[in-house]
């Protein structure tokens, strides 16, 4: 029987991810704290024996905006809301390279990661491709997941998993992740709570159950079985909880907050099971000492259970590989 699994991934993406939702000035400080936060993320890391998985956007790989220009994909999604889409407008903002632009360059932060061979470079899309947008096509997808492999192999770096933004997941894009050496996936979890939608089609009744669902058991522990995960191809090793950020406003509730993810890891150390934590670097951004307090307590916890129950941390691809030999 195997051990139980203890999977971390976190969403790089910089201002990529956020602007079309926040400017500079109401999120700025959140995407400038990242350059503070990562490197602190990875000490942790190593201290406590964690192995995660940086799913990069693929823009973050390049050092001046002169080499982005010149390595866009042929097909640009032609979201129906332009807005969407950092073609129609976006790179007039840039700056010139990662000296002067910290908010949309990060190949400081991406030679960081690489200094410790434990964790793994991901991708999240080149451009923070939205899979369930009207406008987005397969062979748009194809050709940015195609740029963001060829610029991450310009460093040394093979992608072989996959995180989708804003997790809309597309089946009809499997085959095309397949066909271009992607082995596994961050799916959503197991409840109509978390079923992968656009932003029209989401709703705020949605949106408030979710919240609630980080304090109080409403989903599940949301766990995943090897027989589960390998059952096809390439693996989905879903999402087990988004670890929100410190909030001023729910403090009160943050023991209720750290029992629902430290119960679901005990329930996967326990079973033999896979349960899978999430954030973006950015949510660290702010308020880093509440947060990492309490990032260091989910730590501690796991390191209890990989005394007791032999939970083992893993990167993503290090998962779908076992699965892989297990079939």
């Amino acid at each position: 029987m195997s051990n139980g699994k203890f999977v971390i991934s976190l969403d790089f993406e910089l201002m990529w991810g956020v602007r079309d939702k926040k400017s500079k000035t109401t999120y700025g400080e959140n995407i400038l704290g990242v350059h503070q936060a990562l490197p602190q993320m990875l000490r942790m890391f190593r201290d406590y024996g964690i192995n995660a998985t940086f799913s990069t956007v693929g823009f973050l790989f390049f050092e001046t905006k002169k080499d982005l220009l010149n390595n866009l994909p042929n097909i640009k999604p032609a979201y129906h809301d332009s807005n969407l889409s950092p073609y129609n407008g976006y790179f007039d903002e840039l700056g010139d390279d990662y000296k002067n632009d910290k908010y949309n360059f990060a190949t400081d932060l991406l030679r960081e990661i690489q200094k410790y061979p434990e964790q793994e470079i991901g991708t999240h899309t080149f451009s923070h491709y939205y899979c369930l947008e009207p406008g987005q096509t397969p062979e748009a997808f194809r050709d940015d997941l195609n740029k963001a492999i060829d610029i991450a192999e310009k460093q040394n770096i093979r992608l072989t998993s996959l995180v989708f933004p804003r997790n809309q997941f597309n089946n009809e894009y499997l085959k095309v992740c397949s066909d271009l050496g992607i082995v596994c996936y961050r799916g959503n979890e197991h409840s109509w709570l978390y079923d992968a939608k656009n932003a029209a089609s989401e709703s705020y009744f949605r949106r408030a159950l979710r919240l609630i669902d980080a304090y109080v058991n409403i989903s599940g522990h949301n766990c995943y079985s090897d027989e589960y995960m390998s059952s096809k191809t390439p693996y989905d090793i879903p999402s087990s909880r988004f670890l929100r950020p410190f909030s001023k406003k729910l403090a009160a509730l943050d023991g209720l907050r750290l029992k629902r993810i430290t119960s679901g890891m005990s329930y996967a150390a326990k079973n033999n099971l896979t349960y899978h934590l999430w954030w973006h670097p950015h949510n660290f951004g702010t308020d880093q000492t509440e947060n990492f307090n309490f990032l260091e307590k989910i730590l501690k916890h796991y390191s209890k259970l990989n005394k007791e129950y032999n939970l083992q941390s893993i990167t993503m691809t290090e998962l779908a590989l076992q699965l892989r030999k297990q079939k």
